[in-house]
C-alpha cells in the first residue's frame, strides 16, 4: 500500500496545482510589451492573455478589451486555450477521485487493493493534466521567444514573458508531481504478507524425529 502522508501531499500539491492552472488560465498577462530597442515607450504597458488583452496607462488607470471573434484568433490562443482548459478538466477528475483513493478517506475502506488502483489511476490522470498545461504555457512562450527574436517584427511589437506564464509552468510541474506520489506504492508490502520461510513447527518437528 501507498503511504497516507505521501499520498497526503500529493493530493496537496495537485490541488494547489489546479489552482494555479486556473489563474494562469484567466490571468491577462501571457505576454506584456518589451522595452528593449532603442525606441522605448514609457507611458503605457500592453498586456495580452488568453481572453482579452489591457493596456495600463502611465496614470494608473488600466483599460482592457475582450476578444470579440472567436475565428479571427490566433492559432496559438485557440490551441492555448484548449490545452489549459482540457488540463483544469482533467486536474479537477483527478483531484475528485484522489479523494477516493486515498488511505484518509473512508471510501472502499474494506477493499484496500481497489483503494490502490483508484488512487493511481488519479495520479496517472494528473500527471497527464499537468503535461498538458506544460505544453500549453510551452507552446505560447515559445511562440513569444521566436517573434522576439525575429528580425523582422517591429519593436514596438515585440512581447515578452508574463507572469501568467511563470504561474502555469509552476502549477504543471506541481500538478505532475503530485500526481507522481499518488502513484507511488510501498514495495515491502505485498512482499510481507508471504512468509519467505517455512513454519517454525514443520523445522521442530523434522528435528525432534532425528533426534528420536
Amino acid at each position: 500500500m501507498a503511504n497516507g502522508g505521501i499520498q497526503l501531499l500529493g493530493f496537496s500539491l495537485a490541488f494547489v496545482g489546479l489552482i494555479g492552472t486556473i489563474a494562469s488560465t484567466v490571468m491577462v498577462e501571457w505576454k506584456a510589451s518589451s522595452y528593449a530597442g532603442d525606441n522605448i515607450i514609457t507611458a503605457q504597458a500592453l498586456y495580452e492573455g488568453l481572453w482579452k488583452s489591457c493596456a495600463s496607462q502611465s496614470t494608473g488607470q488600466v483599460q482592457c478589451k475582450v476578444y470579440d471573434s472567436l475565428l479571427q484568433l490566433p492559432a496559438i490562443v485557440l490551441g492555448t486555450r484548449g490545452l489549459m482548459l482540457a488540463a483544469i478538466l482533467l486536474c479537477l477528475i483527478g483531484v475528485t477521485v484522489a479523494m477516493v483513493g486515498m488511505k484518509c478517506t473512508t471510501c472502499l475502506a474494506e477493499r484496500p487493493e481497489q483503494k490502490d488502483k483508484v488512487a493511481l489511476g488519479s495520479g496517472i490522470v494528473l500527471i497527464l493534466a499537468g503535461l498538458l498545461a506544460l505544453v500549453g504555457t510551452s507552446w505560447y512562450g515559445h511562440r513569444i521567444a521566436q517573434d522576439f527574436y525575429n528580425p523582422f517584427t517591429p519593436t514596438n511589437s515585440k512581447y515578452e514573458f508574463g507572469s501568467a506564464l511563470f504561474v502555469g509552468w509552476g502549477a504543471a510541474v506541481l500538478m505532475a508531481i503530485g500526481g507522481g506520489f499518488l502513484c507511488c506504492r510501498c514495495p515491502g508490502a505485498k512482499s510481507a504478507k508471504a512468509p519467505r520461510y517455512p513454519p517454525a513447527s514443520n523445522a521442530t518437528g523434522r528435528s525432534g524425529k532425528d533426534y528420536v
